[in-house]
């Protein structure tokens, strides 16, 4: 292969992420593996791997990427300090048409980069090859139990990022003692999968959605929903999984009927904008039940009307008043809903997430990115190159014009 240089960015976004796409152990595989390659770090003080860590393995250090070909992050690049004319991956959260970042993608196309989305990298079939899903699920499904706990001061658990690695949360849900509530976690995948992994470590039983709705437990339990469990199309016709995907929009939502036995709502399920949402700000009102919602997907305006605005790692929870629809401080009313709505939860455990991340770049993204891309997975997450959107986005027009 041509000579290539690769340039990991410091995270630069505020609120600061400490995620990094590969570690040092990973860098020196892929350098190992492709001949030709060098890579260059970006010093960072607020990154889970520190500086010397890339150092001690002889990977170059430098403030300066303007030598690289491709620049890796995770958050996005603010727009002031993108670099013209470089092939970028990041997570940019534009493909929503997000308006606090029309001009990270305005400038990028000014400034001719190309502009490839961590979340738009699939396979043909849709699904996508990289993610950081399941730590996502791991910790918001943790940051729910613990915001229960909280609220009822039925224990006391460190937050995630308190602890060191995934195995010691593992170690703070044996403290927890739940009275028999019930919750529901949306979605599957790899969001999913995290989820369980908690809720099961917890002690917590899984039931079917009928049984949680209709039964009484005397032991906690959950049930998993897909979207069928909660949707219904509007003409009262057969369910249909494509074109549910395809057309959210000639659905409706059939949620209400779990809110009257639910405490805990878990959202892990990725929302489409023409979809409808799981309840409105007036279902809450009535026959209401949940008291902490974990809103995994952080999707403002979208699925859940209590999700308001993001919260943080350090202040990562706020109160929902359904009378007033105002928010204020979380656990301080008894009729408030308490809500966790962190947009970058796989940065409470970095490290583990990281390893995770980088490995799935190296097996799945790396190979086409580096080599020929015969199943077009750079080309679906190309957003835009040279100027110009790519044709699968040129929906976005109107939002960066």
């Amino acid at each position: 292969m041509n000579k290539i240089r690769i340039g990991i960015v410091r995270e630069s976004k505020i609120p600061p992420d400490k995620r990094v796409p590969l570690l040092p152990d990973q860098c020196i595989e892929v350098l190992h593996k492709y001949s030709g390659l060098s890579i260059i770090i970006q010093p960072s003080d607020i990154r889970c791997i520190a500086n010397n860590e890339y150092a001690i393995l002889d990977i170059k250090l430098d403030e300066d990427l303007s030598t690289c070909d491709i620049l890796l992050g995770i958050k996005e690049v603010p727009a002031h300090l993108l670099i013209p004319e470089k092939t970028y991956l990041f997570f940019s959260h534009t493909i929503k048409k997000q308006p606090h970042n029309k001009h990270l993608l305005q400038t990028a196309l000014e400034k001719k980069i190309t502009l490839i989305d961590y979340e738009c990298l699939t396979e043909s079939s849709g699904k996508r090859v990289i993610a950081f899903g399941r730590f996502a699920g791991i910790v918001g499904a943790y940051n729910g139990i613990l915001n229960y706990g909280k609220k009822f001061n039925l224990f006391d658990l460190k937050r995630a990022y308190q602890c060191f690695d995934y195995a010691d949360i593992r170690r703070e849900l044996e403290k927890v003692k739940l009275p028999p509530v019930k919750i529901i976690l949306t979605g599957g995948g790899r969001v999913g999968t995290g989820a369980v992994e908690v809720l099961e470590a917890a002690g917590i039983k899984k039931v079917l959605p009928d049984d949680f709705i209709h039964q009484k437990f005397e032991v906690p339990v959950y049930t998993q929903l897909n979207s069928r469990d909660y949707h219904q199309r509007k003409d009262n016709s057969a369910w249909n999984n494509d074109e549910f995907h395809a057309h959210p929009e000639l659905y409706e939502s059939t949620f209400k009927r779990f809110l009257p036995v639910t405490d805990i709502l878990i959202a892990g399920a990725y929302w489409d904008p023409a979809a409808p949402m799981l309840f409105t700000k007036d279902d809450m009102l009535h026959d209401f039940n949940i008291k902490v919602i974990a809103d995994i997907t952080c999707d403002i305006g979208g699925s859940i009307p209590s999700t308001i605005k993001p919260s943080t790692i350090y202040d990562p929870c706020y109160d929902y008043n359904p009378l007033t629809s105002g928010l204020e401080a979380p656990f301080s009313g008894e009729q408030n809903i308490t809500v966790m709505a962190i947009d970058n939860l796989p940065g409470e455990i970095p490290r583990d997430a990281s390893r995770d991340f980088g490995e799935q770049l190296i097996q799945y993204v790396l190979p086409h990115l580096l080599g020929s891309d015969p199943h077009g997975i750079i080309e679906r997450g190309t957003i835009c190159r040279n100027g110009f959107l790519m044709p699968d986005y040129k929906y976005l027009q109107d939002y960066v014009d």
